[in-house]
């Protein structure tokens, strides 16, 4: 039975796409209050659930709180370790809307809610309790999307099994709102320019402390217009775009500086889930070429329930 991959096109639900991202980061900026430093910026991502996203156990002074995206019920939750559950409803509302209900909601939990008011990686960065607009809110296109994600976080979390050295798990960052995994080769790498709008220099040069090969996928906000894999490393070296890479489909971007495949490419394909996994390894042995990292770093992807074979790598 073929693989059912929705049918997620970007431009009918791009106002809502915005609202969910805009949604994310204010949830993500809670987590971000609270958590520990991680290295990369780990601490503040978003988890992939059946049902949704969620920020993971946020440890504050007073207790224990999760808020979870349920994008099937199409509400906020928010629970804490005293057995407390609350939500609202995700509908047509302004950014400012659902800011003052995700204070409240904290609030009720237990906890602070002091976060930095407005978006990061975004070119405009109109702080959430000034944006008032009233913003659409699409749920079957975002149950669409949430189903895609299932499918992205699968074979992502089958391609993390395949490398020996630090890998990230598979998260969504909230500022960029992309699906993510990142391989490090261990080795320091240069200094990163920064730039990213609305972002201090020092997150992006302590994300990129270290070399990498990223691979993620954007729902249609990253720069190509359309949903979207890709696979890029930092430094880049300059072979790493001359490299083959798999499916036909991919290609190179002059403009991102990244291999990408569409998703519909993908979707469309008699084995989507083979077709993105071979972009993912094809796009890996590139940077691993162009780059030199250690190939000791490599091992089978690998089975449920099976021990790795240490004989084989």
């Amino acid at each position: 039975m073929a693989e059912d991959w929705p049918d997620i096109p970007h431009a009918p639900w791009a106002e809502t796409c915005t609202a969910l991202h805009l949604m994310c980061q204010i949830v993500g900026k809670v987590r971000l209050a609270h958590a520990p430093w991680v290295n990369h910026s780990w601490h503040a991502t978003l988890y992939i659930t059946p049902r949704g996203l969620t920020t993971g156990p946020i440890h504050h002074p007073r207790g224990c709180l999760t808020l979870s995206f349920d994008l099937h019920a199409h509400r906020l939750v928010a629970e804490n370790a005293g057995g407390w559950q609350g939500h609202f409803a995700l509908e047509p509302m302004s950014t400012a809307d659902f800011l003052d209900r995700t204070a409240a909601l904290v609030a009720e939990a237990g906890a602070d809610f002091e976060i930095h008011g407005a978006p990061n990686e975004l070119p405009e960065a109109t702080p959430f309790a000034a944006d008032t607009a009233r913003r659409p809110y699409d749920g079957a296109a975002v149950a669409r999307y949430h189903r895609a994600l299932l499918h992205v976080d699968r074979v992502f979390s089958t391609f993390r099994t395949g490398f020996l050295g630090k890998v990230s798990p598979v998260h969504l960052f909230w500022g960029s709102f992309d699906v993510a995994v990142t391989r490090f080769s261990g080795r320091s790498a240069p200094t990163h320019p920064g730039g990213i709008p609305n972002l201090p220099d020092s997150v992006t040069q302590e994300a990129y402390s270290h070399e990498v090969s990223s691979s993620g996928f954007w729902p249609g906000n990253g720069g190509a217009g359309a949903p979207m894999f890709y696979s890029y490393t930092y430094p880049t070296a300059d072979s790493f775009k001359e490299q083959p890479v798999e499916p036909d489909a991919a290609y190179w971007d002059d403009t991102l500086g990244e291999f990408l495949l569409p998703y519909e490419a993908v979707r469309t394909a008699p084995d989507p889930s083979g077709a993105l996994l071979a972009f993912l390894r094809s796009t890996y042995a590139a940077a691993e070429k162009a780059a030199g990292w250690d190939p000791a770093l490599d091992c089978d992807i690998q089975q449920p329930r099976v021990p790795r074979d240490i004989t084989a790598g």
